[in-house]
């Protein structure tokens, strides 16, 4: 009666999901979510920073660029933002100097840095959302050093 468990079925499935998803959601949700996707992924390097795991490291890094470049630099309206939007891109291509230079040399503390700033503006473009009243995101490793196990 049923066929038989297809993962391409299945992934196909799930984009189609993630691209309805997308088309229905506002702006500002959107933009949300990738704030809060740069800030995982950062916090999803640093974990594999520590444990040496490269590959999870690499990826990650990537794809918060990624998110930041193509995601939150992209939606930056600089015609009607003005001094705000310029100021956004601006500490965007900051971010994503910083994150390639923490790749290469394997820095927590400048990815730290890198999450850092983006948090605040995080918690800020949400708390428009919500008419002012923010509540702080507790992302993993939010605003902490890294500490190596012995």
């Amino acid at each position: 009666m049923f066929s038989a468990y297809n993962p391409r079925a299945s992934n196909a499935y799930q984009r189609i999901n993630v691209e309805t998803s997308m088309h229905t959601m506002d702006q500002h949700q959107l933009v949300s979510l990738l704030l809060q996707g740069a800030i995982s992924a950062i916090a999803t390097a640093r974990g594999a920073l520590v444990r040496g795991d490269v590959l999870l490291k690499c990826n990650s890094v990537t794809k918060a660029i990624r998110i930041i470049d193509e995601g939150l630099t992209t939606a930056l309206d600089r015609e009607d933002g003005g001094e705000l939007a310029v100021n956004l891109g601006n500490l965007y291509d900051y971010c994503i100097r910083r994150l390639i230079t923490a790749n290469a040399r394997n820095d927590d503390d400048m990815m730290l840095e890198v999450q850092r700033l983006i948090e605040p503006i995080a918690v800020s473009w949400n708390a428009i959302k919500n008419g002012g009243a923010a509540l702080r995101p507790e992302p993993a490793f939010a605003g902490q050093r890294v500490l190596m196990e012995a």
